[in-house]
């Protein structure tokens, strides 16, 4: 895959860890205990309650599941488990154990009472996966020696563990698997004012000099993500200490945020490229993603991906079974004046799956679904590509 207009590996507001230096930084920022952990107040409490009982009762506390999208602090979770009941903490992923025999080994070797951390636990093998069942539940794996007819199952009894999994996509672990969770927890985006916090704790741990009003603009352009603030935070400092007398203020850190093409939304040059060309090249659309993807010369994946999750929650854009389509607020974001027959979501799309398209005008459909002298006769939307996928040739 190419890489065109603000690919992944080069965005500044992506909320993945781009690096082993991002990763280190990052583990220097992380809080360490749960009562250091900005944000997330539902699910803290929730946490500790679940800790705190284990550790009165002397026991190994439930499995935890903790989903939500990358940077909100998945990871520092989980080592603050760890920490909170004094165990150590045994790291992996989902992609790296490809067969049973990875899993088998990495949990007849854990201690009693260890944490062992899986990230993107939805993207486990299917065989490794079957035998955690059994490891999740009754802290024992069968291990098959030989092949065929001979083959035999040995039963391997292990210690009693914690397992904390972290998903970005909960809706892709199966059901067996996100059913022998005993915690299961949502992370959601942070407030502004969370982020302010984390911003300023950040700029202290870093030795920045930042006031309120310079961490409230980069807190501002986070997108909700700690992960994202804190690297703003990194390029803001370089700005001021390079060009300025090293103090975050707001109109450096607006500078700065300028210089690097993020706006005062936290959209960054590819997420402009595509709600510029939905609304200059396509009239604000409908228009389907892979053409969408073509006009800014970017891969489908990565415009549906990267780029969509953040307009379509920052009520920039909307999914409509006829394409994508701009809403009021893209306008305006842009400085552009949407031409008259422009279909704005949340107009045109709020009757739903039986609007005819071009059916612009105020006109409401007939109880049939066809609005009065639709256009071209053209069939409701219902009868078209599904999520605004493009036509076949």
């Amino acid at each position: 895959m190419g890489y065109g207009i603000g690919s992944e590996p080069d965005r500044l507001v992506s909320a993945d860890a781009d690096g082993p230096d991002e990763q280190v930084i990052e583990a220097a920022l992380r809080p360490k205990k749960l009562d250091d952990f900005i944000g997330q107040e539902r699910v803290r409490e929730q946490l500790s309650l679940v800790l705190h009982g284990a550790l009165r009762r002397g026991r190994t506390p439930d499995h935890v599941l903790l989903s939500g999208g990358p940077g909100l602090g998945k990871t520092t979770l989980a080592m603050i488990i760890a920490a909170e009941l004094g165990r150590p903490l045994r790291i992996s992923s989902g992609p790296a154990i490809e067969r049973a025999g990875d899993l088998a080994a990495v949990l007849s070797t854990l201690a009693e009472g260890e944490v062992l951390f899986l990230d993107e636990i939805h993207r486990l093998a299917r065989p490794a996966e079957e035998m955690l069942y059994m490891a999740m539940e009754d802290f024992r794996v069968d291990v098959v020696v030989g092949k065929g007819p001979g083959a035999t199952a040995i039963p391997l009894d292990i210690a009693p563990f914690t397992l904390v999994g972290a998903t970005t996509r909960a809706g892709m672990l199966p059901g067996p698997l996100r059913d022998r969770f005993g915690f299961v927890a949502h992370m959601d985006f942070y407030e502004p004012a969370e982020l302010e916090i984390i911003v300023r704790r950040s700029a202290a741990l870093l030795d920045v000099e930042i006031s309120d009003e310079g961490a409230a603009e980069v807190a501002g352009r986070s997108r909700g993500t700690p992960r994202i603030a804190n690297r703003l935070l990194r390029r803001v400092r370089d700005y001021a200490e390079v060009r300025g007398d090293g103090t975050v203020t707001r109109e450096s850190a607006r500078t700065a945020l300028a210089l690097y093409e993020v706006d005062e939304r936290g959209l960054d040059r590819l997420d402009r490229a595509v709600l510029g060309a939905l609304l200059r090249k396509f009239g604000g659309g409908p228009v389907g993603l892979s053409t969408l993807a073509v006009s800014v010369g970017e891969e489908p994946e990565t415009v549906e991906v990267v780029a969509e999750p953040f307009l379509v929650r920052q009520g920039l854009l909307a999914r409509t079974p006829r394409g994508r389509v701009a809403t009021g607020a893209a306008w305006a974001h842009l400085g552009l004046t949407p031409p008259p027959t422009a279909p704005m979501a949340g107009t045109l799309f709020d009757l739903g799956d039986r609007v005819v398209p071009g059916g612009v005008g105020g006109r409401p459909p007939t109880d049939d679904g066809v609005v009065p002298g639709g256009v071209g006769g053209r069939p409701p939307t219902g009868s078209q590509p599904d999520e605004g996928t493009d036509p076949p040739e």
